[in-house]
């Protein structure tokens, strides 16, 4: 029995790359990520293996993933859901990526970067003889495309339905937007100016959500890109069976030597948890997300299995939706906080790989506030306060509850937990009408905020900063796109855009404290886990390191 861990994610580590922004003039890495020896140039073939780079041979070139649920599209820039950005990383790349394992920053398709005094100006220096997938040419051109592509709200190239949710969360809305021009000097570097300096900027640059598209693909193909998508990462896009797989296979022409070591990989969707596990086990599947506590003493007892832990950097949460009535009252929201059994829930759903959530973001983090005090558990405490807010009897309609229909790495069974939480809820006198719409729809509900009353949502963190956290998913500015809660304290909002703009690490951490006081005051959420999430492959699957962001490209994954 084989154990992987993740590296550790520590506010140490958070600390130590908030200060690297703090320096006038710095430089980014100017060495590319270490060449790979060893794996075929060529085309996909069926059956050759691809060996890695120790040499060793294997007949298995093609790794068959299973998940919970579909990807909702396959363009990074308009997608929030990890079921979506786990394909889109085996296809794009962004100027920056992340170490494996980790949220520290290394170049992609950047070279290097410099950074002006002010922290206004970022040079980035471009990785030349890059193609697209379909044959054109990567430069400052295509980076500058992208980036217009995605700030601009009229856009010939934002189609209907369509919102670059990552682009208004990370960089502003339009009206006040950090990023004011992006401009190719030369084919060679393209050159971002700030309207003001941005602490984690280069932290967002790498996010998987500003994966470089090619121009021609999006202008071709219009509104199909979406499901037929074009970058220039380790692997291409081949087919998508709806609600059942996605299939991509090597790109022959990546620009890393001996890289991807697979030929293909096939991404399934097996929405039960054991069921995805005896899949396993029949060696149906070589990788699997979403392991049930429950199930952890079947895989350890299978030498031909492994289990894997993800990083945690996560927080899994119910949400009030601020939109309906009672949930404009916080002393509402503080009522139902002190209703639900949060270790309970570990016990009963996570076997233990979990801690009680407090706060917003996870411990690890930057700014983490330790004196913010959790909502204890207490029925009567909790009938008092909705008494005290005028339901004595508790509320008097049924309300609709949104629970998770996917296993995500911060909720491995939503609906038992719901379930859970309904029942504690239903001792205070509130009902609760559980719903569980297909995973695209239950996102574009949760986002309209019309049909659901409370919901279940979580998140892992993208780059590592406490920014990722409280103001992607409780500024005003991101209502709309990850502020499902429609959450908004104007203390809060200053508070959270002044924690963006400063780059003194230790003035941050105060501003994120403050805020973290206000919002537990506000209880828009009840914070429920932080997880170790699970996984499961082969015990002769190798190269697979999991990242504390939820995904990560399999283009260092090779069959022993």
């Amino acid at each position: 029995m084989t154990i992987i861990k993740g590296t550790k994610w520590t506010s140490t580590t958070a600390m130590l790359l908030a200060a690297t922004l703090a320096f006038a003039g710095c430089s980014g890495n100017s060495n590319a990520p270490a060449a790979q020896n060893g794996g075929a140039t060529g085309s996909p073939a069926p059956t050759t293996s691809t060996a890695p780079s120790d040499g060793a041979a294997s007949s298995q070139d093609t790794l068959i993933v299973a998940r919970g649920g579909d990807s909702a599209a396959l363009d990074p820039a308009i997608v929030t859901d990890g079921e979506s950005t786990k394909v889109t990383e085996q296809i794009f790349e962004g100027l920056l990526s992340y170490k494996p394992g980790t949220t520290e920053v290394q170049p992609a398709l950047a070279e290097s970067y410099e950074v002006s005094d002010d922290g206004l100006t970022y040079t980035f220096k471009l990785r030349q003889g890059v193609k697209f997938h379909d044959g054109t040419d990567f430069n400052a051109d295509a980076v500058v495309f992208n980036f217009n592509r995605w700030s601009d709200p009229n856009s010939p190239n934002k189609y209907e339905g369509d919102s670059f949710y990552y682009y208004d969360s990370m960089f502003g809305p339009e009206g006040s937007r950090v990023i004011k021009e992006v401009k190719a000097i030369d084919p060679a570097t393209v050159q971002f100016t700030l309207n003001k300096p941005q602490a984690p900027f280069l932290q967002n640059i790498a996010m998987p959500s500003f994966g470089i598209a090619s121009p021609k693909a999006v202008e071709e193909k219009k509104d199909k890109f979406k499901s037929e998508p074009v970058g220039t990462g380790p692997f291409v896009f081949k087919e998508w069976k709806r609600s059942e797989s996605i299939t991509v296979e090597k790109n022959p022409n990546y620009w890393q030597s001996g890289l991807p070591k697979l030929a293909r990989v096939i991404i399934t969707v097996i929405p039960d948890n054991s069921a995805r596990l005896t899949a396993l086990q029949n060696g149906e599947i070589d990788l699997m997300e979403g392991v049930n506590p429950d199930d952890l003493g079947t895989l350890e007892s299978n030498a031909e299995l492994q289990r894997i832990e993800r990083p945690s950097f996560n927080v899994g949460y119910v949400g009030f939706n601020l939109k309906k009535k009672p949930f404009d009252d916080p002393k509402v929201r503080v009522a139902l906080s002190h209703a639900v059994n949060k270790e309970g829930i570990i016990s009963a759903f996570y076997a233990g790989l979990a801690e009680a959530a407090v706060n917003p973001m996870p411990p690890s983090t930057l700014g983490w506030n330790a004196d913010v005090k959790d909502y204890p558990y207490d029925l009567e405490k909790a009938k008092q306060l909705l008494a005290d807010a005028g339901y004595p009897n508790g509320l008097p309609e049924e309300m609709v509850f949104y629970a998770m229909p996917v296993a995500r790495p911060y909720m491995p069974d939503g609906k038992k937990v719901a379930e859970a939480i309904q029942a504690d809820f239903a001792k205070i006198g509130v009902k609760t009408r559980i719903e569980s719409p297909e995973w695209a729809t239950y996102l574009d509900d949760a986002k309209d905020g019309e049909k659901d009353d409370l919901f279940m949502l979580g998140w892992n963190g993208d780059n590592g900063d406490p920014d990722n956290f409280l103001f992607t998913l409780l500024h005003k500015d991101t209502i709309g796109s990850n502020n499902y809660s429609f959450y908004s304290n104007e203390e809060v909002n200053k508070l959270l855009s002044e924690g963006q703009a400063e780059t003194d690490p230790a003035k941050r951490e105060e501003l994120y404290k403050q805020a973290q006081v206000l919002i537990k005051q506000d209880a828009p959420w009840i914070p429920l886990v932080h997880s170790t999430p699970l996984l499961a492959g082969k015990a002769n699957l190798k190269g697979y390191v999991p990242s504390p962001t939820g995904g990560e490209p399999y283009s260092e994954v090779y069959f022993e």
